[in-house]
């Protein structure tokens, strides 16, 4: 047993056990003594005070992603728990680890409807189509410590997701002397040797295969891994929608982006192959096509799925061979399968990277090329530089242009919503500041997208973030809801249109550096100076909607509605 304290307290050692070094969340009432738990272990634990809810649960995501355990975030009851429901969405659909703690009324005011109740057990799941993996209320204070051990577990382990704990408020100022639990460590899946030579198997029997891969819980031992089996058999690699960072976008066997917008080229290869291996992806709507590169439930091709989460495989497709493996050991395991001397599909993988490689060529846009854009932030940024983004299309240009660095070279790289949530980039990228501060962080967000969190703006200020520069692409529109207007109901705009304020002069408000691009050859300077600035600097892109709108995406979609209809 533990010294005798409150609650809240004990909640923030539990935190601490947990290896939590910073939680993120806007302060309430309803848990003042956890508050005081973070003032007393100040220097053990940070807590970031946000504006607005939603940012900080997109910042406790982002914590997840980024270092694979569960971010946290600490929000009051009824709006603060509504506000924060997106992040909890967003973790859910990414399977990223998180737990969301939401101060609720006293035990003595429950059922009444009192001021700003919520069931929280009901509101977030938990369910196959819920937004939680578990949610609990917290009754008791000498169980508080076991319940946060059963929230990072339950996150952790198998698909990881995340967990919501309600704290009623009295139980908080209650006093416990009961001790925190150890460091959880999720238990480690191995496929069965069976499952393994059954894979061998069909990879021998195949002569077009293709390897999809992505999810959440790689380490980088295991990305390595993954990797030297691609090239022991000489595997095609695509990675799932926003999962680009799970294969080194530079290796030669590396075939492209699999999600939005995919390239021609690679959706045909798709179609045409005769055994797609889907390692950690959850094969949604966004990597196959909508359910067309596989359909469902039988695809045409062999397929093989390995995926962490045993309630997962065979829940959508009906695969011809299922393996069920923790991602930090998916590429040694994968790796333990000899390949022979001499496989028939060299030319076949070739043919898929030069296509990745053509996939990047394009037609040169003025006054603002985004494609100019974005190889030179590549070009002009760290290896090890964290890329976030929210929903849109100028994120399109994101996905096909940049190369994502694998992440057993750096880490994760890649930030960005699967569940398409708008305005995740910048509370993202302010995340990734505070908690790395030592890499660079580049966030890419429409106009839209933008200022549904820009005013977390301030706490990127507020908390010291510096190697931090945010790119705004202001087309003056809703570019998805206008591009699909224009497909739908041509010339028939409503509602997408938008008035925006002065990005920079907001920006310099906040105490950001800012600056105003209009022609492609400012763009490198001015990033340049933003990479060199020592503090947040944002960057303001001016274009016309129909860059956005017309030119490349639209096409695509079209293109897509018609294969569709085919």
């Amino acid at each position: 047993m533990s010294v005798p304290r409150l609650a809240g307290h004990a909640l923030v050692e539990a935190l601490v056990a947990q290896g939590v070094d910073t939680a993120f969340g806007v302060p309430g009432e309803s848990y003042l003594a956890v508050l005081d738990g973070f003032h007393e272990h100040r220097e053990r634990i940070r807590f970031v005070a946000c504006r607005h809810e939603g940012g900080a649960a997109f910042m406790a995501e982002a914590q997840g992603k980024l270092t694979g355990r569960p971010g946290v975030c600490f929000v009051t009851r009824g709006p603060g728990a509504t506000n924060a429901a997106i992040g909890v969405h967003t973790a859910f659909q990414d399977s990223t680890p998180m737990v969301l703690f939401v101060g609720q009324v006293a035990s003595d005011q429950r059922d009444r409807e009192a001021f700003q109740e919520v069931d929280y057990r009901q509101m977030f799941g938990p369910g196959t189509l819920g937004l939680a993996k578990w949610a609990a209320e917290v009754h008791s204070a000498d169980r508080l410590p076991e319940y946060v051990a059963r929230a990072f577990h339950t996150a952790l382990q198998g698909r990881p997701g995340p967990v919501v704990l309600a704290l009623p408020e009295d139980m908080l100022t209650a006093t416990t002397a009961a001790a925190v639990l150890p460091r959880v460590e999720p238990a480690q899946a191995w496929p069965a040797p069976g499952a393994l030579r059954a894979l061998r198997e069909r990879l021998l029997a195949a002569q077009r295969p293709f390897m999809i891969v992505g999810g959440s819980g790689w380490s980088a031992e295991s990305a390595q891994a993954l990797q030297r089996f691609a090239e022991n058999w000489q595997l095609p690699v695509g990675c799932a929608f926003r999962f680009q960072d799970t294969f080194d976008n530079h290796h030669p066997q590396y075939a492209g982006d699999v999600g939005i917008g995919i390239g021609p080229a690679l959706a045909q290869r798709i179609r045409d192959a005769d055994l797609v291996l889907a390692v950690g992806a959850r094969l949604g709507e966004m990597t196959t096509g909508g359910y067309t590169l596989l359909e469902a439930p039988r695809p045409a091709q062999t397929l093989v799925h390995l995926h962490p989460g045993a309630e997962e495989l065979g829940r959508v497709y009906a695969a011809d061979l299922l393996l069920q493996c923790s991602l930090a050991q998916a590429g040694k395991a994968l790796e333990t399968i000899a390949a022979p001397p001499a496989l028939p599909w060299r030319a076949w993988t070739e043919a898929a990277a030069a296509d990745a490689a053509r996939n990047r060529e394009h037609t040169p846009v003025e006054p603002l090329d985004l494609a100019v854009v974005v190889k030179t932030i590549e070009r002009l940024a760290p290896d090890d530089t964290v890329y976030t983004n929210g929903a849109g299309n100028y994120s399109g240009w994101l996905h096909r242009f940049l190369r994502y660095r694998g992440l057993q070279h750096h880490g994760r790289t890649q930030l960005a919503p699967t569940s398409g949530a708008m305005g995740y980039g910048l509370p993202a990228a302010v995340a990734a500041s505070l908690l790395q501060p030592q890499r660079t962080v580049v966030n890419l967000a429409g106009d839209g997208d933008f200022l549904m969190t820009g005013q977390e703006l301030a706490t990127a200020v507020a908390h010291g973030a510096t190697k931090l520069v945010s790119i705004v692409v202001d087309n003056g529109s809703y570019g998805t809801i206008r591009m699909h207007q224009e497909r739908e109901y041509p010339g028939r705009i409503s509602g997408s249109a938008l008035v925006n304020p002065d990005f920079v002069a907001l920006a310099r408000a906040y105490g950001w550096h800012a600056a105003r691009v209009e022609r492609t050859a400012e763009f490198e300077p001015a990033f340049a100076q933003a990479l060199a600035a020592g503090r947040p600097t944002l960057l303001h892109l001016k274009l016309d909607a129909d860059v956005i709108t017309s030119r490349t995406t639209l096409s695509a979609i079209r293109d897509a509605a018609l294969r569709r209809q085919a």
